[in-house]
């Protein structure tokens, strides 16, 4: 695709969290100039939560996953974003490098969405990337049994330790404030895009920030749900598509979304073994519960033929997302 073609692709946002969202990344940013990742800043495992606790700033992780499917650095620099330190570093054990680098420039710079776009400039990047609030949150998750555990990364062994289903999530302190040019980057587009991701702990997250739903709500864009390829061990056991698209709708409000795409392309056999093991399985697609929510599904193979895991393709998504805008975007006003 031409320089010049990508120039007059549409201006599409996408709003998530996690490997899902920068797997999607990496297959718009070769179908339109114009892309914002609006990300989760929720997270408080691993080292985005060592930095969290030591150095009071936001969760790094999601926000550099994102920036490794945007960038347009040099091969070294990419590897140098993605370098784990080995066992036997010391403090550095397990940490990323571009969590790092973000965490100086978070240093450096008198807020966190400054360090990002700082950093953005230094990778050359395709499109924006914007944490969806500065604010410090956490995210508490409540079980269908009454009990609730404050803590994105306590979350999964929680619901193990229940076993039950998630009702709902919140976050710590209740609607914090939307980074404005979230909000104004969701209100000039042309396609908003919510997952692929964890449901409970990407996606819906952003969504619980003042203003994000609203805003949503209320564009004219083409507003589509990505719907997960499998279920996800320790927050959506056996939930189906319909299911996963309620829960989003009682966490934001009507007419969210037009329509959620699923994918239709079969998980190779060996691929549901491995992760019936794990308590997960691909998502029932049911239709009809679906649009009886007010949501059209459309399926679509988006599911990857080569990975060792059941995800989306970066190819085939991407063609799948811009093949729905283009066959409805004569429809709508923008």
């Amino acid at each position: 695709m031409s320089a010049s073609t990508r120039r007059r692709g549409p201006k599409i946002v996408a709003i998530g969290g996690g490997t899902g969202l920068s797997t999607m990344l990496r297959g718009l940013k070769l179908h339109t100039e114009d892309l914002t990742a609006i990300v989760t800043v929720a997270d408080d495992g691993g080292g985005s939560g060592v930095l969290r606790r030591d150095l009071g700033m936001p969760p790094p992780g999601d926000i550099r996953h994102c920036m490794e499917a945007l960038a347009n650095a040099e091969p070294v620099m990419e590897q140098l974003l993605s370098y784990r330190f080995p066992e036997g570093s010391g403090g550095l054990t397990g940490q990323s490098f571009g969590n790092l680098i973000l965490a100086a420039l978070n240093g450096i710079y008198p807020s966190f969405d400054e360090a990002v776009a700082r950093m953005s400039e230094v990778l050359a990047i395709s499109g924006r990337i914007l944490p969806v609030t500065n604010e410090d949150i956490q995210l508490e998750a409540t079980f269908e049994n009454g009990t609730s555990v404050v803590g994105e990364s306590k979350i999964f062994q929680f619901k193990k330790a229940q076993d039950c289903r998630i009702r709902s999530v919140r976050l710590l302190p209740e609607r914090p404030a939307a980074l404005p040019a979230a909000l104004e980057a969701i209100r000039r587009a042309d396609l908003i895009l919510l997952g692929p991701g964890s449901l409970y702990t990407s996606v819906i997250p952003d969504l619980l920030v003042d203003g994000i739903t609203e805003a949503v709500c209320r564009s004219g864009a083409l507003k589509m749900y990505i719907c997960n390829i499998m279920t996800q061990d320790g927050e959506t056991e056996g939930m189906t598509a319909s299911e996963h698209v309620a829960a989003l709708l009682q966490h934001s409000a009507p007419g969210l979304v037009d329509l959620c795409l699923c994918n239709s392309a079969p998980v190779r056999p060996g691929l549901v073994e491995r992760y019936r093991e794990e308590d997960a399985a691909p998502i029932v697609v049911d239709r009809e519960a679906v649009e009886a929510l007010g949501v059209e599904l459309v399926s679509r193979p988006i599911a990857s033929e080569t990975s060792n895991y059941a995800r989306h393709s970066v190819t085939r998504l991407a063609q799948a997302v811009m093949d729905i805008y283009e066959e409805r975007a004569h429809t709508r006003i923008f």
